[in-house]
């Protein structure tokens, strides 16, 4: 709170403040401290890794197995991930689906999801419950029931999944199918994590019980346990539920194919239907996550597309207009990985001006040095979001977990970080060099089908026959394992004793101006989130002008008095911060968040924002534009299309009926006016927006009628990468939304009509019971309202 209060004095001071060319930021004050955790090794070879955190009434269980979807046998794509929805079935004491009732019943939550390295399954609950849930994970891999009936069940469902999340999806096949198969000409990585129908429908029953007895042992996996939690209670349990769980003697299967060096650029045509703006996607290959060069190559990522700051933000989406979204992510594994630039054009621009506009911007990092500003702030950004995803004791599990599974060591999250604050501008150039020329690159140009020649004939994009896989053998004398009758299971333990969590307390007070001020403060970590919050959104939006809530909000960070579009994004993102403004059905908010050292020269950034927007008239008609694209992808989107009409069938023609950012037409003539919108830091649930990698930013969120929130939540295991509307390396399908490794969970301030304006701020405001305090909730019970919109994105 005092950290808080002395911004504001210093922003009310400082403020107006004229912005002039960028600058380097000074050098950081803050660090991120390494995992503390113990390690030990069982007889049976299970690695158990504990990390400690009293802070916390939560614990967080993880199990993480050796095998993915790179591990698929030969004909059976999707496998892996197939398998991971059985591990939600009954085991020889459990019945089916009864790890949701361990969890959600009591206030937790669990997950799973599928990478083409490792399959990981992890849960959150309070940490009087840890017991219950190591018993569980150790039933679950010592006695998991298969039997032909709830395979069938959840190949359907996977099937299903398939037909929804890729084929039905724009661009779905583009991330899902095509760049893999692009990608790879040797290694199994070339097959899709979700796979095909015809691989789907040609696994057997016998198959899956040999994956089983072949991956999901012991000395194939690893426990994580995060939290609050007594060492030595924790060893005993361990030893209790895991110890005795049996190791094969056959030795487990690796992949050991090298992927060659591209020498040769490889281009692609598609034309897909439900395709509304072309596409093109550009990928480069780049070493295994532990290699040395991964360090620079992160920074150089973070140049070109983290931010409204970023190279492609500023070049192809800002000033030239060409897309209507540039993103890049750097996507690392065990062996061969990629770093991949593409773009969603704008309507009415060419897939050639936009393959183009992305070579150039590639091509600048090999010709010449990236500034001192640029190093400075892509470092700062990189710190940010490491601290943010150890913010939470999941977060941590699952840092240390991925380090172990695709590193191959516990403490490769931290050296990585030593490494990048070593990274220089001739780093950046030698890297650039060394793997993204252009005679590397596999290009997808991916098309609408309308826009196809006629009698023209596109490229195919399948995985090349060269694709090394290996059969699966199974395993001598496979065990079948059946329930037990319902009176002999074992049951799992009774509860302990309820840990009393310590919860920050907020402070309230009101400023002479009459706005009210609300801190929370807590020094576990050294960040800070401010928001800003007023009433008015787009249930308030004029007659025949849905969207102009959003439309404003959206140009509140784009220009000021005293600061332009570019100078906002620079200033904040230079400080390793991210700013964000947003409109939902009841309210508005912009909102920003740095490390606590820079929270001064934030705030008076916010400050500016909030209280000189410029609505520029070149600015309006630019993100006028940008959201017209954005509603021409959601309408194309069967998920979204279906709940602007549910919307509309249960709200009928009542503001809340309405869908927030407005349809085509009407963003068409809509005019900016200080009328704000929701609270939500939103990102397009369309494809085409990847600026949510490496932990890395933010989930997104929509407004629901009556002020509720969907969230659709972003995986972010480690140090992974991902593309909107579709994880490339992670299928995480359990759920429909992606869940989030680092418990990233980015709320939405609720705003009280009749006050005008609150200012929330949390220097951890993702831990715990303030992720309620931040979210929208119907009237009534805030819990009742957390727990229906966390169920309602589920499978």
């Amino acid at each position: 709170m005092r950290l808080l209060r002395s911004a504001l004095l210093l922003t009310a001071a400082s403020f107006p403040v004229a912005v002039g060319a960028q600058t380097a930021p000074a050098p950081t004050q803050v660090s991120v401290k390494p995992i503390a955790y113990t390690e030990r090794t069982l007889p049976n070879g299970l690695r158990v890794y504990a990390i400690r955190d009293t802070g916390t009434p939560n614990v967080s269980v993880q199990v993480w197995y050796d095998v993915g979807s790179k591990d698929d046998p030969k004909g059976k794509s999707g496998f892996a991930h197939m398998f991971e929805h059985l591990m939600f079935k009954s085991t020889r004491n459990l019945v089916s689906e009864q790890m949701d009732r361990l969890t959600e019943d009591v206030g937790g939550y669990n997950n799973a999801s599928t990478n083409d390295d490792y399959t990981n399954y992890y849960e959150v609950i309070p940490a009087n419950h840890l017991q219950r849930l190591l018993f569980a994970e150790a039933d679950r891999m010592a006695s998991l029931v298969v039997e032909p009936k709830s395979f069938g069940s959840e190949r359907d469902v996977v099937k299903e999944e398939l037909r929804q999340s890729t084929l039905s999806r724009p661009y779905g096949k583009l991330f899902s199918l095509y760049y893999p198969a692009i990608a790879y000409a040797t290694h199994p990585y070339a097959r899709g994590t979700i796979g095909s129908l015809e691989n789907l429908e040609a696994a057997g029953i016998d198959d899956v019980r040999a994956f089983h007895a072949t991956y999901y042992r012991p000395d194939n996996a690893i426990l994580v346990v995060s939290g609050n939690f007594d060492p030595a209670q924790l060893n005993s349990w361990v030893d209790q539920y895991f110890a005795g769980i049996k190791k094969p003697s056959a030795a487990i299967p690796r992949v050991t194919v090298a992927e060659p060096a591209r020498t040769k650029a490889v281009t692609r045509t598609v034309y897909e239907p439900n395709t509304p703006l072309p596409a093109v996607l550009v990928s480069y290959h780049v070493p295994a996550d532990r290699d040395a060069d991964i360090a620079a190559l992160t920074v150089l990522k973070a140049v070109l597309a983290t931010g409204e700051s970023s190279r492609l933000y500023e070049s192809v989406v800002y000033r030239d207009q060409l897309a209507q979204s540039a993103e890049a992510f750097l996507d690392t594994k065990q062996a061969t990985g990629n770093m991949v630039v593409y773009a969603i054009l704008a309507g009415g621009k060419t897939v050639e001006a936009g393959e183009a506009a992305l070579k150039r911007e590639v091509a600048r990092f090999r010709d010449a040095p990236v500034t001192a500003a640029e190093l400075a702030e892509a470092k700062n950004e990189i710190l940010t979001q490491s601290i943010q995803s150890r913010e939470t004791a999941e977060g941590k599990a699952s840092t240390l977990a991925s380090a172990v599974l695709v590193d191959g060591d516990p403490q490769a999250a931290d050296k990585q970080l030593a490494a990048i604050a070593r990274v220089t501008a001739a780093d950046i150039k030698r890297v650039a060099r060394k793997y993204l020329g252009d005679n590397q690159s596999a290009t997808i140009r991916y098309m609408p089908l309308a826009a196809k020649p006629a009698g023209g004939i596109a490229d195919a994009i399948t995985v090349a026959p060269t694709v090394q896989v290996a059969d699966l053998k199974a395993p001598a004398n496979i065990e079948i394992v059946t329930p037990a009758p319902e009176g002999q299971r074992v049951q799992p333990p009774a509860p302990s004793a309820p840990v009393s969590p310590t919860i920050p307390q907020p402070v309230k007070t009101r400023l002479a101006n009459g706005m009210r001020l609300v801190t929370v403060e807590r020094h576990d970590l050294p960040i800070v989130t401010a928001y800003l919050v007023t009433a008015g959104g787009a249930a308030t939006d004029p007659a025949n002008r849905a969207g102009v809530s959003s439309l404003s909000a959206d140009l509140l960070t784009k220009g000021t008095k005293t600061r332009s579009a570019t100078q906002i994004a620079r200033a904040v993102e230079g400080l390793g911060g991210a700013i964000g403004s947003s409109a939902g059905s009841d309210g508005a908010a912009v909102d920003v968040t740095v490390k606590s050292d820079q929270l001064a020269p934030a705030m008076a950034i916010l400050a500016d924002v909030a209280i000189n927007p410029a609505f520029a008239p070149e600015e309006i008609e630019r993100a006028r534009t940008q959201q017209v694209d954005a509603v021409t992808l959601a309408l194309k989107d069967p998920a979204q299309v279906a709940g602007l009409v549910a919307d509309r069938a249960v709200l009928g023609a009542s503001p809340y009926g309405a869908p927030n950012g407005g349809h085509a037409a009407v963003a068409e003539g809509n005019h900016a006016h200080r009328h704000h919108g929701s609270v939500c830091a939103e990102l397009p649930a369309e494809p085409g927006n990847a600026d949510h990698g490496r932990r890395r930013h933010r989930g997104a969120c929509q407004g629901f009628g009556g002020g509720a929130v969907r969230f659709l939540e972003i995986d972010q295991h480690g140090n992974r990468e991902h593309a909107a509307g579709h994880v490339p390396e992670t299928s995480c399908h359990r759920r429909r939304h992606a869940r989030s490794g680092s418990s990233g969970r980015r709320g939405c301030a609720s705003c009280d009509r009749a006050v005008g304006c609150t200012l929330l701020s949390a220097s951890s405001w993702q831990h715990g019971p303030w992720r309620r305090l931040l979210v929208p909730v119907k009237p009534g019970n805030p819990d009742q309202a957390w727990s229906g919109l966390w169920r309602r994105q589920r499978a």
